[in-house]
């Protein structure tokens, strides 16, 4: 496989996975050309090196954006912004253990309301590997932060 054949081949697979991130495979797509950019580039670069409209670029750009995974360089002089991939993961593993405690949260919650002895064990012990997962995140947050 030559260079530019992996290249896509790493395009498409951040698009896909961005897909069960519940973002468009286009964000994806857009998000993996921008991690092998070494510099910033713009809407109409994305578009074309990733063969979609500017429009379909400008909405995966604003996406990006808001999961903090990309920023954008406005030009002095120009409506014309540059697009770059940042660091985000904190954002967005900050996210994900939110979601994670509202789990629990709904777990700890249906033990109360489980008949059986057997039902309040599983969701317990449902909600408390849950739990050591957001535990361990936190930790990894707290000693990259340092």
């Amino acid at each position: 496989m030559t260079d530019d054949e992996e290249r896509a081949a790493f395009v498409t697979a951040m698009g896909d996975t961005l897909t069960s991130w519940h973002l468009s495979r286009a964000t994806g797509r857009v998000y993996g050309q921008l991690l092998l950019n070494a510099d910033p580039a713009s809407l109409d670069a994305l578009g074309a090196a990733l063969g979609l409209s500017k429009g379909a670029v400008s909405v995966a750009v604003r996406e990006l954006v808001s999961w903090g995974l990309a920023r954008t360089i406005p030009q002095p002089g120009s409506r014309r912004l540059l697009v770059e991939a940042s660091g985000g993961f904190e954002q967005l593993l900050a996210a994900s253990h939110e979601r994670t405690r509202s789990f629990v949260r709904v777990l700890q919650d249906g033990s109360r309301h489980a008949g059986a002895e057997r039902a309040r064990t599983r969701l317990a012990e449902v909600a408390e590997f849950f739990q050591s997962y957001v535990e361990a995140g936190d930790e990894m947050l707290r000693r990259r932060r340092r």
